[in-house]
């Protein structure tokens, strides 16, 4: 059986770890071994937060909603119900944004939900 050297594959997958490292601090970001640990912590990491942003928005969204809806006079789900049987059709998304950059827009959305 030939001997098989394998430098150059080692060193560029090494490499491609210490890249993917790059900023870490300490041993974290020199050394392969510990590199490599922290590396697939960090992907695993990001894959996780990637779906758990769009919970976190969302819950965001709601809280400021509420807030506004209540200082109108009106709960967050009755605001979202009344919304629904009106027809009208806004996201959490804007109708948050709506809240904080337009309170007399928001006013006349909340207008419409108690008409």
């Amino acid at each position: 059986m030939a001997r098989v050297k394998r430098g150059n594959v080692a060193r560029k997958r090494r490499n491609k770890i210490l890249r993917l490292a790059r900023g870490f601090r300490g041993g974290n970001g020199k050394l392969f071994r510990t590199a490599n640990q922290r590396v697939m912590k960090a992907l695993c990491n990001a894959y996780r937060d990637r779906r758990r942003r769009k919970r976190d928005f969302r819950r965001l969204w709601i809280a400021r909603i509420n807030a506004a809806a209540r200082i109108n006079g009106l709960s967050y789900s009755r605001l979202m119900g009344g919304l629904k049987k009106a027809d009208v059709r806004i996201n959490r998304k804007m109708l948050s944004q709506i809240a904080i950059l337009d309170p007399s827009s928001f006013e006349s959305v909340v207008g419409a939900v108690k008409a």
